[in-house]
C-alpha cells in the first residue's frame, strides 16, 4: 500500500502539469475559435434560418415559408440560367488562366533577359485593385473614345465601333478575358515554383534519348506539374465561381441578364428586389455547388497527404 501511494503522489503532479498544458491550448485556440464562429459559423446559420422566411430586406421582417423559396428558386428559369453563365464564365476564365499562367511560367524559367524585372510584373494584374483595373477595360473598350475600338479603326480591321460590353457574346467574351488577365498571375506563381524543383537530369535523360521541346514538355514537364495544376484549378475554380466585383463593375450582369451569375442574382434578389430570404435560398445553393469542388480539394489534398 505504501508503495501504491507514493507512485500516486509521484503521479499527481504529472497529471496536474498535463492539464495546466492543456488548459493553456483551450485559452490559446479560443479566440480563433470565436472568430471562425463569429465570420463563418453564424453567417451560414444565418444564411439557412433566413432561407427559410419570407423576408423583407429593410427592415429584416417576415413570415415562416418553409422551403418555399428553394421550390420556387428550382422551379423558375432564373437560377438555372444563372448557373449557366456562372459554368460558362468559370470554364472561360479558368482556361484561359491555366493556359496563359503555364506558357508565361515556361518562359519566365528560363534564362532570359530580366527575368527578375518580368517574374515582379507579371504579378502586377493579381495585386491591382479591382475596381481599378475595372475602370481602365472599361475605359480601353469604349465603343465611342475607347482605345481598342480605335486602334482597330485605324488599323482598317472594322469599318465601325464595337460594343464591346453592351451586346452579347462580346460581353462574354470580354469578361472572361478581363477575368483571365486578372487572375492568371495566380497560376504563374504556383507553377513557376513548381518548375523550379523539378531535377534538371530528368530533362538530360529525355535528351540523351532524343526527346524535343514539346517531348520534354508532354513527358516531363507535366506529370510534374499534374498534381499541382489540379489544386490550382480547383482553387481557381472555387474563387472564379464565386467572383461577383469584377462582373458586376463591368456589366452589372447585362446586356439584360446575359452576364448575371449566382453571386449577381443573390444581390439582385438582397437589394434590388428586397427579398432576404430568396437571396439566402440562391446562397445557400450556391453553396451546394460550391460544396463539389470543395470535396474534390479536400479529397485530393487528403490522397497527397497520404501518399506523402
Amino acid at each position: 500500500m505504501t508503495v501504491v501511494a507514493l507512485a500516486g503522489r509521484q503521479r499527481s503532479p504529472a497529471i496536474s502539469l498535463q492539464r495546466q498544458y492543456g488548459l493553456l491550448g483551450v485559452l490559446l485556440i479560443a479566440p480563433t475559435i470565436l472568430i471562425f464562429c463569429a465570420v463563418i459559423v453564424y453567417p451560414l446559420v444565418s444564411a439557412i434560418y433566413l432561407s427559410l422566411f419570407s423576408i423583407y430586406t429593410p427592415t429584416l421582417q417576415g413570415h415562416w415559408v418553409g422551403l418555399g423559396n428553394f421550390q420556387e428558386m428550382f422551379s423558375s428559369g432564373n437560377f438555372w440560367v444563372a448557373l449557366r453563365t456562372n459554368v460558362i464564365w468559370t470554364a472561360g476564365t479558368l482556361a484561359l488562366q491555366v493556359i496563359f499562367g503555364v506558357g508565361v511560367a515556361l518562359l519566365l524559367d528560363q534564362n532570359i533577359v530580366f527575368r527578375s524585372l518580368a517574374r515582379s510584373l507579371i504579378l502586377f494584374p493579381y495585386f491591382v485593385s479591382t475596381v481599378v483595373a475595372v475602370l481602365v477595360w472599361r475605359w480601353m473598350f469604349n465603343d465611342v473614345y475607347g482605345v481598342l475600338n480605335h486602334f482597330l479603326l485605324a488599323a482598317h480591321i472594322v469599318d465601325m465601333p464595337i460594343d464591346w460590353l453592351g451586346r452579347m457574346p462580346n460581353a462574354m467574351i470580354s469578361v472572361i478575358l478581363i477575368g483571365a488577365w486578372k487572375y492568371f498571375p495566380f497560376v504563374v506563381i504556383a507553377v513557376l515554383a513548381r518548375l523550379q524543383t523539378i531535377p534538371p537530369q530528368l530533362y538530360e535523360a529525355a535528351r540523351i534519348d532524343g526527346a524535343g521541346a514539346w517531348s520534354r514538355f508532354w513527358d516531363v514537364t507535366l506529370p510534374q506539374l499534374r498534381d499541382v495544376l489540379l489544386v490550382v484549378v480547383l482553387l481557381r475554380t472555387i474563387w472564379d465561381f464565386k467572383e461577383f466585383d469584377l462582373i458586376y463593375l463591368l456589366t452589372g450582369g447585362g446586356p439584360l441578364v446575359a452576364t448575371e451569375t449566382l453571386p449577381l442574382v443573390v444581390y439582385k434578389q438582397a437589394f434590388g428586389f428586397n427579398a432576404m430570404g430568396m437571396a439566402s435560398a440562391y446562397s445557400i445553393g450556391m453553396l451546394l455547388v460550391l460544396l463539389v469542388f470543395m470535396y474534390l480539394y479536400l479529397s485530393r489534398i487528403g490522397r497527397g497527404e497520404a501518399r506523402a
